[in-house]
């Protein structure tokens, strides 16, 4: 079994950004997506795993930009449902609570790109991370930080190519989730510094770094051992 088929359900109560419940059911109205806007798309899919081997184009348009975003909160929401399952040596009570907090926004995300882009998504990819030593605070922490860096990054850098201004606004409420979940695993590894928004994500004009899926796939293919290829994306 691979890490992204650990199966954990969404607590009835998670805490949002926002301190109030956040549930599968509320998390449309919590984005501000209705579901009459996205009738045509939603639907319910069954879990599809790819093919070993099989190599997967994330497809063009905004279809080809939200299965892009649907990669990485997959790959987000497997390291996290791991990193909760069993937590490293000496974690303490805040970094539990942290840790599984960010993992229900990353299921949450996981869950809304698959439903929203119904038969069009990309298949459950098949992830690695034997890398990491997850009995280790450190190590998983630095992974942490380099997977929420990423993802703003990733955010940041597709979000002109999207032409659906609705899935614009979505984009902007989720990147802005993942930039939290940054803040808030930087300042566990160092407490109470400047390094939250660090000069080597954040610019001298005040601006969050950015990267093209073809930059983001390049990291990301350390741990998405399905060959994920972006032929209609920059």
């Amino acid at each position: 079994m691979t890490d992204l088929e650990i199966k954990k359900e969404i607590p009835e109560k998670e805490m949002g950004i926002i301190n109030k419940p956040l549930s599968r059911r509320n998390f449309l109205v919590f984005t501000g997506i209705s579901a009459a806007v996205l009738a045509t798309g939603i639907q319910a899919c069954k879990d599809d795993p790819v093919t070993p081997g099989t190599t997967v184009d994330l497809g063009s348009g905004d279809v080809g930009v939200l299965n892009y975003a649907y990669a990485l909160e997959q790959l987000e929401a497997a390291f996290y449902i791991k990193a909760t399952s069993a937590f490293y040596t000496g974690a303490t009570s805040a970094e539990i609570q942290i840790l599984n907090d960010i993992r229900d926004h990353e299921i949450a995300h996981r869950d809304f790109f698959k439903a929203a882009i119904g038969t069009a998504a990309i298949p459950s990819l098949e992830v690695n991370f034997s890398s990491i030593n997850f009995t280790d605070r450190a190590s998983v922490l630095n992974t942490a930080k380099a997977f929420e860096d990423l993802g703003v990054s990733a955010y940041n850098g597709a979000g002109y190519l999207i032409v659906n201004p609705t899935y614009l606004e979505l984009a902007g409420k989720i990147v802005s989730v993942e930039a939290r979940h940054a803040a808030a695993i930087r300042d566990l590894l160092n407490p109470r510094s400047a390094d939250f928004a660090g000069n080597d994500i954040v610019n001298a004009a005040g601006l969050d770094a950015q990267r093209l899926p073809s930059a983001v796939l390049a990291i990301a293919k350390t741990y998405i051992t399905t060959n994920v290829t972006a032929n209609s994306l920059p």
